[in-house]
């Protein structure tokens, strides 16, 4: 049974990123050794966009799908007033149909994403793997 997902985040200062992860960002973790933090992650939900290019990693000689990361949040505006006082500059918020967003720079030069969704969300629906016996 399907319990969970873990989510891989690549990045060229992982030290760095995971420092902003627990430090910046508040999530928990837990070390596995060697300062190899796994972090807990608000509830998600997933979404399945169209591709006009590969966007992967591989594994056991299989493309793994690409992902990108959202993370989301009821008050964009205030949020990235938080973060301003954090020292953390985001990307200027955009408008669209399904939401305003901004980007959050990782110290690693990479970044993630950061939404107050305007769309209805699944994060209160259990998924039927999780009820199966």
């Amino acid at each position: 049974m399907i319990f969970g997902a873990h989510i891989l985040f690549y990045s060229t200062d992982p030290e760095l990123d995971r420092t902003f992860f627990r430090d910046v960002l508040g999530f928990r973790s837990v070390d596995v050794g060697q300062g190899w933090l796994i972090f807990a992650l608000p509830p998600a939900e997933a979404a399945i966009h169209p591709s006009d290019a590969e966007f992967s990693q591989h594994h056991a000689g299989q493309r793994l799908a690409g992902a990108v990361l959202y993370l989301m949040c009821e008050d964009l505006h205030a949020y990235m007033a938080e973060l301003r006082a954090k020292n953390v500059q985001c990307t200027e918020a955009q408008t669209a149909n399904w939401g305003i967003s901004t980007t959050i720079p990782l110290p690693s030069g990479a970044a993630i994403g950061l939404y107050q969704p305007a769309h209805p969300t699944a994060l209160n629906l259990k998924s039927k793997v999780a009820e199966s016996p």
